[in-house]
């Protein structure tokens, strides 16, 4: 009897093990690398290095432009690196503003880490903005924040815990990522009672924070910046009703949502519709005093 328990404990442990396996694997983000410089994209800048948690250094471009314009920092989404960001950081540089575009932990060029998650993209963002602002002298022009799909759910993460953040721009934004994740769940034809529950719960664990912690929903009520929603009304990566729900959690007086017509990835309609992406940022600048 005891050799059949001992046989049928080793069988769960290897279950066990290989479900782990299997989901940090599959939850593993793609790593592409950046290659080529700045002026290959048709951007002016330079490459930085930029100390973050644990350790770990980030590579990026500092692209040129006035800091007392204003300068943005921004954060591509989960499997790309800062070349996907560039449809934004054009028109901005454009228009003036200093804009420094990284990759995260384990994305482009930046140094790899254990795992990825959410608040680790935050973390990299608060990093990013410490190395480009140390002094904090005030003679700067506003501080934006800007990010994409993940990366604009931990752009309000960042935000949230910051108080000198002048703007943040949400584009493809997510409103919980318990959702992202049963939808995850359910395009695997994963149940999630019980298996999708328990995925859930070792996620939280390995993360070190609790979904409704760190929701985007729930963090965008702690911005005491304006915040802009962009959204395409085709996405099929985010439904559209999240950024609808996000809206509808930010300070009314203090959040626009600006709808596009395209889908998950918006670079194509940036450039064409950045119009309506600057009168943000000229109402930041004109609080400021910096324009």
């Amino acid at each position: 009897m005891m050799i059949w328990i001992l046989l049928a404990a080793v069988l769960l442990a290897l279950l066990l093990w290989g479900s782990r396996y299997w989901l940090h694997r599959s939850l593993a983000a793609p790593r592409r690398p950046v290659t080529g410089t700045p002026a290959d994209y048709g951007v002016a800048g330079r490459e930085v290095v930029i100390p973050t948690a644990r350790g770990r250094r980030l590579a990026g471009w500092l692209l040129d432009g006035d800091p007392r314009r204003g300068q943005v920092v921004i954060c591509h989404g989960w499997g790309v690196n800062r070349v996907f960001m560039l449809a934004l950081a054009r028109p901005l540089q454009a228009a003036g503003w200093q804009v420094l575009v990284f990759d995260v932990r384990n994305h482009g060029n930046s140094d790899a880490d254990n795992f990825s998650s959410m608040p680790r993209f935050a973390e990299d963002i608060d990093a990013a903005v410490k190395w480009l602002r140390p002094d904090g002298d005030g003679h700067e022009g506003p501080l934006v924040l800007a990010g994409h799909s993940v990366g604009a759910a931990a752009t309000l993460l960042a935000a949230s815990q910051r108080d000198d953040v002048d703007g943040v721009i949400s584009l493809s934004g997510f409103v919980h990522p318990e959702r992202m994740m049963r939808r995850w769940l359910a395009a695997r034809n994963i149940p999630f009672m019980p298996i999708g529950w328990l995925v859930l719960r070792y996620v939280e664990w390995v993360i070190g924070h609790r979904f409704n912690a760190i929701a985007p929903v729930n963090v965008i009520r702690r911005i005491r910046a304006p915040v802009l929603i962009a959204h395409g009304r085709r996405d099929r990566v985010i439904p559209p009703a999240d950024a609808e729900a996000l809206a509808q959690a930010g300070d009314p007086a203090s959040t626009q949502l600006v709808w596009l017509q395209g889908g998950h990835d918006l670079s194509a309609e940036l450039t064409e519709q950045w119009p309506r992406l600057a009168g943000f940022l000229e109402g930041l600048g004109s609080q400021r005093g910096a324009l």
